[in-house]
């Protein structure tokens, strides 16, 4: 059956036999991206364990900076030689070596093989705190332990609060490296369970108040947010590299007004911690993350801009962010733009990446009050070995969260809360296993505009349903399906070009 049908503006739901729709259109070949000619990458050539010793120039479809590795003098502290014992809390002797090593030019702190425990830490500029092979860094579980409040941001709004294990705040020229293993506090412990304020951040925090008086520190009565493993903020030249992380209470790597972030060969296990999600670049800018492996109790690898009036005050993007050589195992989205979209998300590159198991793939998240948004987002040589949903734009949001703003009619008039996203470019995947191909649940008074989808061979349950889409394309995309149902609502423009469906899949 041929189409040359291409605006579609009410809902249809058809089921078909085995088809081939074409439409007429060709777009041109856009020319960015890898070499397209190598095979998809495989699960043994990409995460932690396959990290190679130098880092390999870096190609994006927009510019972006050849990142280098910070580099650091000789000048070397051993934290067992300057007072530290296993079993005895070394927060002081750390820090006043983090200290020492900073106000001398800088250099290396080692934290060598055994148990260490300590409070939070506070990075400085010029150091490399090296965590050795075998070392373990165990952070307390007490208010007490992340005191004072410090300046940071919670899911988007800016607050004095917990900061992080490892924290850092206006620091050049810094790093977290080595083979050694950060861990959180046990299962039990306070900061799991100390009240914070009732409901949605951007409802329970005063976002007219004065940022120093949000204060949310545990104690004399205050409600407690709690720490992110490593949260760095307003920092320049950032390397994290080799590390793992396990037992984390909430979001594990956190650079917040970044510039120049290099991640690499990281391992993070958050499994079953509820906000554990992985990487969260947040309103920072010129970013390489590379081959590392993130099994995660939320999402993996994660983009974000500040929530609500407070994020667009704010008004800080993230961008120029390259993802590649990368593994997510478990997770509820592998790659995920959003929620916080408020100071926009763009100029996005992954590749060459392997998604094993998560939730969603592909995943794009905002709602109505946020503004904001995403563009020019780029995905190519991408395999998903299993998983729940291969792509979701979920624009709309739940009613939880923003009540009747949540349903999609009737439509709102188009102002500074409405979010956007556009120009987002999809190519070469293989997907063996997916419950659902495509869910695009997107907003009526700003659809979803300019998505290109090509190159795609899916084996699925169902293949898609899309809501509120403009100039939509896929292109040579074979879906293989077990559900002949597809739902379309709203879309002006759907193109299939070389669109193969077979119902046949077993």
């Amino acid at each position: 059956m041929k189409t040359t049908k291409t605006g579609m503006r009410h809902s249809v739901i058809v089921a078909l036999a085995a088809v081939q729709l074409v439409c007429g259109k060709t777009l041109a070949q856009e020319n960015w991206g890898a070499d397209r000619s190598r095979p998809l990458v495989t699960i043994d050539q990409v995460g932690a364990g396959a990290l190679p010793a130098e880092i390999a120039p870096i190609e994006a479809p927009f510019p972006m900076p050849q990142l280098q590795k910070p580099t650091f003098p000789a000048l070397t502290l051993d934290i067992s030689k300057r007072g530290a014992r296993p079993g005895v809390n070394a927060t002081k002797v750390i820090q006043k070596a983090i200290d020492d090593v900073s106000r001398r030019g800088g250099g290396t702190v080692v934290v060598p093989a055994g148990v260490w425990q300590t409070s939070r830490l506070t990075l400085k500029s010029n150091v490399n705190l090296r965590l050795a092979e075998g070392s373990e860094l165990h952070f307390g579980g007490r208010a007490e332990d992340f005191l004072p409040a410090v300046f940071t941001r919670v899911e988007g709004i800016e607050v004095m609060s917990s900061g992080g294990f490892i924290y850092a705040n206006g620091a050049e020229n810094i790093a977290v490296t080595g083979k050694g293993k950060i861990v959180g506090p046990p299962k039990d412990a306070p900061v799991r369970t100390l009240s914070g304020p009732k409901g949605v951040v951007e409802v329970a925090i005063d976002q007219d108040s004065p940022v120093e008086t949000r204060i949310y520190d545990g104690v004399d009565g205050r409600y407690f947010y709690k720490p992110k493993v490593l949260c760095l903020v307003n920092c320049k030249n950032v390397l994290i590299e080799e590390i793992s992380i396990a037992q984390c209470v909430t979001w594990n790597i956190v650079p917040i007004y970044c510039d120049g972030v290099i991640i690499r060969g990281i391992s993070v296990e958050s499994v079953g911690i509820p906000t554990g999600d992985g990487i969260d670049i947040e309103s920072s800018r010129n970013v390489l993350i590379e081959y590392s492996t993130l099994s995660c109790g939320d999402d993996c690898f994660t983009l974000k801009s500040g929530r609500d009036q407070d994020g667009r005050r704010v008004n800080r993007p993230t961008e120029n962010v390259v993802v590649r050589y990368c593994l997510a195992r478990r997770g509820h989205g592998a790659i995920t733009c959003g929620s916080e979209t408020a100071g926009f998300i763009r100029n996005l590159y992954l590749h060459d990446c392997v998604f094993d198991g998560t939730d969603r793939g592909i995943r794009f998240k905002t709602r109505r009050p946020r503004g904001g948004g995403g563009e020019n987002l780029y995905f190519e040589r991408v395999l998903m070995t299993r998983g729940g949903c291969s792509m979701e734009w979920d624009l709309l949001g739940s009613a939880t969260y923003v009540g009747e703003l949540a349903a999609r009619i009737p439509l709102r008039a188009v102002n500074e809360l409405t979010p956007s996203f556009s120009n987002i470019f999809i190519r070469d995947l293989e997907i063996e296993q997916t419950r659902q191909f495509i869910v695009a649940n997107c907003i009526p008074e700003m659809p979803l505009t300019n998505v290109l989808i090509e190159n795609v061979r899916v084996n699925c349950g169902r293949t898609f349903r899309i809501l509120d889409v403009k100039d939509f394309t896929m292109r040579n995309v074979q879906i293989n399906a077990k559900d002949k149902t597809m739902e379309v609502t709203n879309a002006q423009n759907l193109e299939f070009d070389n669109v193969t469906f077979n119902f046949a899949f077993e």
